[in-house]
């Protein structure tokens, strides 16, 4: 069936799985899966026994994998990242639908995940195929806002070439930021990944991507500066730090 989403919404049973009772157990599982995967062990058999152990249906399990990395990928990763202070002047290479649909999920009002290495993820992605929501020129103008504000020097959106709708989304960028005098470039590569991680090393990478983290030189967790900036009723689960540490509960979303 087509798809006919007009948000980048929660899914009907996310209310239930990330509820404030099921925090405690989704921080444990990143733990431990953590500390199995920095000791080498496979990702797919690690999430299963993880999952397993603590009961968890798949979209969580999705959720603890999104928001886990080793302790070496953690501090490397932290080492880094660049704060909004940081970013003046610099040019900056955006992964397109990783940053953007982030945003359109916070202010469709799903939830977000904050990360072991501090960024901010969502939990659809895009398979294949990207689809315009109401949320997209309105997540469009709040980065366009913020990078203007931290006085950032050019940018190059990248659009992953074989997702459908991708020349349709590189259209709508390129008429914003010419109607806002925002200095943005669009291009299409096939692999946006090998582009962001191959540089050229002056240029910040924005994005949650981990495969991206752990080969580019500095970055900027974009998606979750720009949520903490500008919608702050966001749906945030906090699963970075062990069990124990950070909000004693994810907060839902204030009517968003």
């Amino acid at each position: 069936m087509p798809d006919r989403r007009s948000h980048r919404g929660a899914d009907p049973r996310d209310a239930s799985l990330f509820a404030p009772e099921a925090i405690p157990a989704l921080r444990e599982a990143v733990a431990d899966l953590a500390w199995l995967l920095g000791r080498g062990y496979a990702e797919a058999s690690s999430l299963k026994l993880v999952g397993d152990r603590y009961r968890l249906p798949d979209r969580p399990r999705q959720a603890v994998l999104r928001s886990t990395c080793t302790d070496a990928q953690r501090a490397d990763r932290l080492a880094r990242r660049l704060d909004p202070d940081a970013l003046a002047g610099r040019a900056v290479r955006i992964d397109g639908f990783n940053v953007l649909t982030t945003i359109e999920a916070a202010l469709g009002g799903a939830p977000l995940l904050l990360g072991r290495d501090g960024a901010l993820r969502d939990l659809a992605g895009v398979h294949g195929t990207y689809r315009r929501v109401e949320e997209t020129r309105p997540a469009i103008a709040l980065i366009g806002e913020a990078l203007a504000d931290w006085k950032v020097g050019p940018c190059l959106w990248l659009l992953d070439r074989p997702v459908s709708n991708s020349g349709r989304l590189a259209a709508i960028l390129r008429e914003m930021a010419s109607g806002r005098g925002w200095a943005w470039e669009v291009a299409l590569p096939f692999n946006p990944d090998a582009e962001l991680i191959a540089g050229p090393a002056e240029a910040v990478v924005a994005s949650a991507d981990s495969v991206v983290l752990d080969r580019c030189a500095d970055w900027s967790p974009m998606a979750r500066l720009v949520v903490e900036r500008a919608v702050p009723g966001a749906w945030i689960v906090d699963l970075s730090g062990p069990p124990g540490t950070g909000p004693a509960v994810a907060e839902e979303p204030s009517g968003q």
